[in-house]
């Protein structure tokens, strides 16, 4: 009997092994290279338990059952694996978004480009493992109500309790559970392609849904380039999670912004604007605002008029989008959908989860390769991913600088928020680094025009009293969720062709809500929805409540002066 079991145990766990390794080894690899967190790898091994139930139900089959199923997994699992190889990012439905976006010369290019001698050499090693997994398995001899017990209890782990967390303890609708658990099912193949393929066609529904929106939006009336047709090139950097009170170019203890900080001091093309804040302190919440019309009391505005790639297009420059977001994602669509509006696109970020190591400096490639392109007029934007959570993913080993505690006496962190306090820290290094070689980038390849950098919205990391808020709430807003960096850096020839003084606008209360308007002065545009008195860097800028909150809810807006005045 006790041999029986032994050997029971054994199967078990070598069926086990054989099949979580196509989905485990990879989720492993992950955690091991600081790529993701743990949880892709924790949610594999649950639903790679479902596959000992047919060899447990049927154990006479066994061998025949694993090889069929290893099969499976096996050809699902070798592009997932092939395509973290070639391009260290997880596949998620991204991938197929920017599949579609290519056509078969270009798909055929990156694989030419990119697949290696190297990149086979691994698949057949890890086929070889999966065949010498598959060796080792032996049938599992369990009685009739043992084998019910035991499949009952892991279709329990994998499905009922999941859904029953869901709809009672988490008061999730049905809908909203099966979603839950199939975001679950995700790291296992071949549900990381099926699932992930249905998602892709879920958020091109809705994008496409966004865009036909966008089709029937009048064009600006009685536009004007002031600049008229002289070559130039204009750029927007959004930042991600960046909170101005955690860099020391804006009085920060400590050295975050050691870069940004030099140039301040050296470069008088380059303006620190001292008192901007956000409307909202959620990224796709914040750009319907400052791509558009929209404001606080107008926050659907967004869907019935221009947007600024649309008004630059107009106005005949050739636009690019240039991103380190994730790409189709359920909250990211929104994103996606403006980058569509723009005539070139690069997505960088197709990774499945937003914990990962994927750094900003990605961008320096694509940006190279615009500014070289010959169009006389264009319009760059670049998002970032910034200093999005989890922080430790936003930097390289590096920038892992600050290790300390803070000086302040009041802060009384605990180990872990101490790490996430640093890594916060580190990751505002990291940025420095980032925007200041935007800026270098853009200097050395001598365009006539400017950079324009600011964070979608903050983060409260820790630092408001009681040094216990760790992200953004807007019902329980703090104000480093709200401040956030916004800086200008203008070419010699530009600034020699304008001759603004914009320094003397630096410390205007403004609010990124208004943002399209400075940026159409900026640029110099005119037309009928402009508004000089919304525009930062105007003579006849009027200085108004800057209203945050929800806008949907009612008595939700706040005057952010009035709350946080001193």
């Amino acid at each position: 009997m006790k041999n029986t079991k032994i050997t029971n145990c054994i199967a078990i766990l070598w069926q086990f092994l054989f099949f979580a390794y196509f989905s485990c080894g990879l989720q492993l690899v992950l955690v091991l290279t600081r790529h993701s967190m743990i949880g892709g790898l924790r949610d594999s091994l649950i639903y790679s338990l479902l596959y000992l139930i047919p060899g447990i139900l049927f154990p006479k089959y066994t061998k025949k059952i694993a090889a069929m199923v290893g099969c499976i997994l096996w050809i699902a699992s070798l592009i997932p694996i092939g395509y973290f190889y070639i391009y260290r990012q997880e596949f998620s439905q991204s991938v197929f978004f920017v599949m579609s976006e290519s056509n078969w010369r270009e798909s055929s290019e990156y694989l030419q480009q990119y697949f290696s001698i190297s990149c086979l050499i691994v698949l057949i090693i890890y086929s070889i493992i999966a065949y010498l997994l598959w060796r080792c398995i032996r049938p599992i001899k369990f009685k009739l109500t043992n084998k019910l017990i035991a499949c009952f209890l892991i279709i329990c782990l994998a499905f009922i309790w999941p859904f029953i967390n869901c709809l009672i303890l988490k008061q999730k609708n049905l809908a909203g559970s099966t979603k839950y658990i199939m975001s679950k099912m995700e790291t296992t193949v071949p549900w990381q392609l099926l699932i992930s393929f249905n998602k892709y066609h879920q958020q091109l529904s809705n994008m496409q849904t966004l865009l036909k929106q966008y089709e029937l939006v009048p064009p600006i009336l009685n536009l004007k380039d002031t600049n008229g047709d002289q070559p130039r090139t204009l750029v927007l950097v959004i930042g991600e999670s960046t909170t101005k009170t955690r860099m020391s170019l804006y009085g920060y203890e400590r050295n975050t912004t050691p870069l940004l900080d030099k140039r301040f001091k050296e470069d008088p093309n380059f303006i620190r604007f001292n008192d901007v804040i956000t409307p909202r302190p959620y990224t796709i919440e914040v750009l319907e605002q400052v791509l558009t019309f929209a404001d606080q009391h107008h926050p659907d505005l967004y869907s019935q008029s221009p947007s600024i790639i649309q008004i630059m297009k107009q106005a005949g420059y050739k636009t690019y989008w240039i991103t380190n977001q994730q790409t189709m994602t359920r909250r990211n669509t929104m994103l996606t959908m403006f980058s569509q509006q723009a005539d070139e696109q690069f997505y960088l970020n197709n990774d499945r989860n937003q914990n990962s190591s994927q750094y900003d400096e990605v961008v320096f490639t694509p940006f190279q390769q615009v500014l070289q392109e010959p169009n006389n007029k264009k319009f760059i934007i670049i998002h970032l991913l910034g200093t999005h959570m989890n922080y430790r993913y936003r930097f390289p080993k590096q920038y892992d600088l600050f290790k300390t505690i803070p000086t302040n006496p009041d802060f009384k962190l605990d180990d872990r928020e101490l790490e996430l306090y640093n890594n916060y820290d580190n990751a505002e290094r990291y940025n420095d680094f980032v925007v200041n070689q935007l800026i270098d980038i853009f200097s050395k390849n001598n365009s006539n025009g400017f950079l324009l950098y600011f964070s979608d919205h903050g983060e409260d990391v820790f630092e408001s009293p009681s040094h216990k808020i760790l992200g953004r709430n807007e019902k329980a807003p703090t104000k480093p969720m709200y401040t956030i960096p916004f800086l200008l850096w203008l070419s010699p020839q530009w600034q020699e062709q304008h001759n603004i003084n914009y320094k003397q606008y630096v410390d205007r209360k403004y609010s990124t809500a208004d943002f399209i308007h400075t940026w159409s002065d900026l640029a110099g545009l005119e037309y009928d929805l402009y508004d000089a008195s919304k525009s930062l860097v105007n003579p006849s800028f009027i200085k108004t409540p800057r209203w945050i909150g929800d806008p949907y809810i009612k008595n939700g807006l706040i005057d952010f002066d009035k709350r946080f005045a001193k």
